[in-house]
Order: C-alpha cells, then structure tokens, then sequence
C-alpha cells in the first residue's frame, strides 16, 4: 500500500497534468514544468554542489566523500530535465553512498539528436577515468530515458574497448523507443507521470530524420548485451514502462550478465525522485546505494 506522501504526490501530479493539458505542451514548457518540479524538493544537508566541465561536456559534481563515483544521466525522454530537475534528488543519492555523484548534462533533443547525448556520456566518463576515478568504484547510473541511456552509455564503453565501470543501475528505464511494451497501454491509466503519447513525441525528436527509434543505439533493448557490467534495474507496477524493465532484464540475463531487478508494487515512475518527501523513495535510494555499495564500494 502507497504511504500518505506517495499518494498525495500521485494525485498532485494528475490534478498538474490535467491543468496544463500535457499533450499541449511545448518542450520549452516541459522543461521549465520538470525543473519546477525538481526545485520543490529537498536536498539532502550538508552536500556540496560544484559545476564542472567533463571532458567538454557541462556536469555537477555532487558530493565529495570518498566513497564510490555514479555517473549519472537524468531522464526526460531525451528532451527534457537537466542539472536542476534532479539535483535535490542527486543529493540523497550522493549522502547515501557517501561519494559523489558527477551529474551529466548532456545535449537534448530535439536540437541536438542521437548520437549527442551518447558522446556527452561516454565522454563525461572517460573524463572521470583519466581523472582520479577507478572504473572498479565508478556505475553508470541513470532514470527513465537516463536509464536507457546508461545501458547504451555501457554498450558503447565496451564496444570501444574503454575500461567498464563496475556496474550499471536503471531505475524505471526506457529502453524500446518503439514502444513494442504491452505495459505501454496495459499500465497508461495507472502511471501519473510518463503518458503514452508523449513516448512518440519524445523517440521522433531523439532520433532525428536519420534514424530509426528501434536501432540498438538509440533502443538498447536490441543491443548485443554480452560483457556488460552487473546491472540493478528498479520499476514499479504502476508506470507503463514495466515492461520495458522486464525485457531488460530477460535479455540481459540471456547475455549472461547478473542482473537484480526489484518491482515496486503500486510504485510510479521513478520514485526515488521524490527522495526526502516521499518514504519509498527514501527507501529506493537507501536500497540503490546499498548495491553500489557492494559492486564499487
């Protein structure tokens, strides 16, 4: 059962999107929406902010414990969020690991499509590693879009023969730009934050007038998976991406590569965004950083 706090936000965000009409939406306006949402909540105290470029790329280090590295890649359908939509979030995360957190803020779509966002990542990366950064205490971590874009972050690392980090952790990932995900339809009255629509919108943006949403970069469902590092992928049963965390999970696991997923019942999309305000988000940063701990620790 959803705590008070959880549900209180589920009906905050229906009664905002049926306010501002969310299909009508322009993506200036999303992004102003997302970031205003991320600036309402709490950051955890006592954790330094600083911006930094990585590697050509603007970033945020947040954090500075020495305990593992997560490079992270906020979600947003590739067009949408940025260093403000999640830093409070990025704050719990960075005090529960006792580390830092290098938050990347890479390209959006639709000015910049596929592939600028993979080479700010995969650039941000290799700026830590020729830093101070040990890949063996460095996972590539991101949420929703982010999410998908940690798996083709670590597809890519691999594909170019960098040092892998020591693990992957997707939270509520879109993987399949194609939408193929029974959940897609299945779950669309019950998740309060990613709707059905908007998932065309974002994947046509993204790849562009050159590329096809359903090519491995761009939807790493379909990549060859084999030699990627242990993944934590974390959903819940009430977003239409389920499925999308589900089929990960199956491929990855085919590729021999060990893979924890954790279902969330009744959880909504990303939750853990809602860290300080939200008990089970709390709880879902506690439980990522106990993984981190344990792969890069």
């Amino acid at each position: 059962m959803r705590s008070e706090a959880l549900e209180g936000i589920v009906a905050a965000l229906r009664a905002q999107a049926a306010g501002r009409g969310d299909i009508r939406m322009t993506v200036d306006e999303w992004r102003e929406a997302y970031d205003g949402l991320g600036a309402m909540l709490p950051a955890a105290q006592g954790i330094g902010v600083e911006e930094v470029d990585a590697g050509g790329v603007r970033a945020e280090c947040i954090g500075a414990g020495g305990g593992p590295t997560v490079l992270y890649l906020h979600g947003g359908g590739y067009c949408i969020g940025s260093l403000d939509s999640h830093r409070c979030m990025l704050t719990h995360l960075a005090s529960a690991i006792e580390g830092r957190v290098l938050a990347v803020d890479y390209r959006l779509a639709p000015e910049h499509p596929f592939p600028a966002a993979l080479d700010d990542a995969c650039a941000a990366y290799r700026w830590l590693v020729a830093g101070d950064a040990d890949p063996a205490r460095v996972v590539v971590a991101g949420d929703s879009a982010g999410g998908g874009h940690a798996v083709a972050t670590l597809v890519a690392l691999r594909d170019a023969d960098d040092p892998l980090p020591a693990a992957g952790v997707c939270l509520s990932p879109w993987v399949d730009l194609t939408q193929a995900g029974a959940t897609i339809s299945e779950k669309a009255h019950a998740d309060p934050m990613v709707h059905p629509e908007d998932l065309g919108r974002w994947a046509a943006a993204y790849a562009g007038s050159e590329e096809d949403p359903g090519s491995p970069g761009l939807s790493p469902l379909f990549a060859d998976l084999v030699g990627l590092p242990p993944l934590l992928v974390e959903v819940g049963t009430a977003e239409v991406l389920l499925d999308d965390a589900r089929r990960l999970t199956e491929r990855a696991r085919a590729a021999g590569v060990n893979v924890t997923l954790f279902e969330g019942e009744d959880l909504i999309h990303v939750w853990h965004f809602f860290a300080g305000a939200v008990p089970e988000a709390d709880e879902g940063v506690a439980r990522v950083a106990r993984f981190i701990g344990e792969r890069a620790g």
